[in-house]
């Protein structure tokens, strides 16, 4: 491996560290009391004696000015001045730690260990006096930290795939980032606590499955040694947590890792996380009052409010969402009513309307293609598109007064689909029949068509009662709530071809 001039000054620097007897990456524990924003908030001006305090971070910035120097230390919560003079980390068994250590061997990015006192400069900021600094952490390589010259800015590590390989450094050197996913784990609370206010019971269920059950996607294959077996990665959870509503909870929801053997792209990675939750006694109408009324409450807690922008976008998830069926969003956005229509006379709309639709569609798949090129991308306010066709909703309850559409809902929101949601399907005959024409679809040439799972259809002739689930998309629900338009920026570690190193 070659090594850049500052990498090798670096090596250096750690070698001359050990030399001289401090260990660069120390095993005991530091004692840390305090945080820099903390600090900053609770200080007082008229405190005396001075607040004492132990922080550690690394240096993001230094001034060295003879005697003292001032540092800029980054720690998990934000950054705050460091006063160092060379005399008050002078000590009896290294009197030159200062000259030594801090001026020549310390760099951007090592890890530091703080005590001493705050006080406020004369410049009116906010800082740390250092009576006591250790090493607590060397860095190999410089950080890509942005430097200004006549307005440019230099160093910025500001490519996507860059960032995306390296979130590590992302994290440290873009701020911004780093907020991304605190907003994140405030979606995921959110959420959670409103589920858990109504008693609803979070589980687990397998990864591993031998039916890639619950979604019509590509699934990934695997290999069980000692079974056997081929198993597979879940593409939803949906029959398992529907299982449990038969076992006789009345409330259930999973934050569940979903693999989809599928393209990447914007909006899309092949391992994804969906929560869904099942209810029973309930309906798709019912459904839909609760997944708006859970989203504007995940709003106002993250941001405070139930507008936000995506894109120039502006989006406000102030209840209640509008509601319009599948047919209807279709004659909305292309003026054609496909009412009562067959498969030949879909076809014939796909072609004038130029939407592709190869043989291997059945009606449902043809209508859902229509919508999806027509009419999905103009939902930009939270939409519920209601009462999908029966061919593409095998685990869904036929509609109640028209026996060719199912109780169905999906949310569009900017243009994209963040929820799905279903009056579940609970008569085991219809069950097993809607399986069968998968299978149909399959052998027509469907590699996205459902697998028959018969021990689904087992669970579903011991009971199971009116149910409502539904499954939201958590890494789309965090792009609105933090105004990301790529998926990339919100998951810590996106799928990315392999790098040569």
């Amino acid at each position: 491996m070659e090594f850049s001039e500052q990498e090798i000054f670096r090596r250096q620097s750690l070698e001359e560290l050990v030399k001289m007897g401090i260990e660069p990456y120390p095993a005991a524990m530091y004692p840390t009391n305090a945080f820099s924003i903390d600090i900053k908030a609770e200080f007082d001006d008229n405190l005396e004696p001075k607040r004492q305090v132990c922080i550690a971070g690394r240096i993001m910035s230094r001034r060295i000015m003879g005697k003292a120097s001032f540092v800029e230390l980054q720690d998990s919560k934000g950054r705050i001045q460091i006063y160092i003079s060379r005399d008050d980390i002078a000590t009896e068994q290294q009197p030159e730690m200062y000259n030594i250590v801090f001026k020549k061997l310390l760099d951007i990015g090592d890890f530091i260990g703080i005590r001493g006192f705050v006080f406020r400069t004369q410049t009116g900021e906010i800082s740390v006096h250092a009576q006591e600094m250790t090493v607590l952490g060397k860095s190999l390589r410089p950080l890509p930290i942005v430097k200004y010259k006549d307005g440019i800015a230099y160093d910025s590590f500001d490519d996507p795939e860059q960032r995306y390989r390296q979130r590590y450094v992302d994290l440290v050197v873009n701020e911004r980032i780093k907020d991304i996913f605190l907003k994140r784990t405030k979606v995921y609370q959110s959420m959670r606590d409103y589920f858990n206010s109504k008693n609803y019971i979070e589980v687990e269920t397998p990864i591993l499955q031998p039916i890639p059950g619950g979604a019509a996607a590509r699934p990934f294959t695997t290999h069980h040694n000692a079974l056997d077996i081929n198993l597979y990665l879940r593409i939803a959870n949906e029959l398992y947590l529907k299982r449990l509503i038969v076992g006789g909870f009345e409330g259930v929801y999973e934050f569940s890792k979903n693999f989809r053997n599928e393209g990447m792209d914007r909006t899309h990675n092949p391992e994804f996380t969906v929560m869904e939750v099942y209810v029973a006694y309930k309906d798709y109408n019912w459904m839909m009052d609760f997944t708006e009324k859970m989203i504007e409450k995940i709003c106002l807690e993250v941001n405070g409010t139930t507008e936000i922008e995506v894109g120039g976008q502006k989006i406000s998830f102030k209840t209640p969402f509008k509601r319009v069926t599948m047919i209807d969003a279709i004659k909305e956005n292309t003026g054609i009513d496909i009412t009562g229509m067959d498969e030949n006379a879909l076809r014939d709309v796909c072609k004038n309307l130029s939407v592709e639709a190869d043989k291997t569609m059945g009606k449902g798949k043809i209508i859902d293609e229509i919508f999806g090129e027509k009419c999905e991308k103009n939902y930009i306010q939270p939409a519920f598109i209601t009462d999908y066709p029966l061919e593409m909703s095998p685990l869904c309850k036929r509609h109640r007064s028209n026996p060719e559409l199912t109780e169905r809902f999906e949310l569009m929101v900017n243009g994209t689909e963040l929820a799905n949601a279903y009056s579940e399907l609970n008569d085991p005959i219809d069950q097993l029949g809607r399986f069968q024409e998968q299978l149909r679809l399959s052998k027509k040439g469907d590699d996205e068509a459902m697998y028959i799972d018969l021990d689904f259809v087992r669970a579903l002739e011991y009971g199971m009662p009116p149910t409502s689930g539904m499954g939201i998309g958590m890494d789309r629900l965090v792009m609105l709530m933090t105004g990301q338009q790529a998926i990339q920026e919100v998951l810590l570690f996106p799928q990315m071809k392999p790098e040569k190193i």
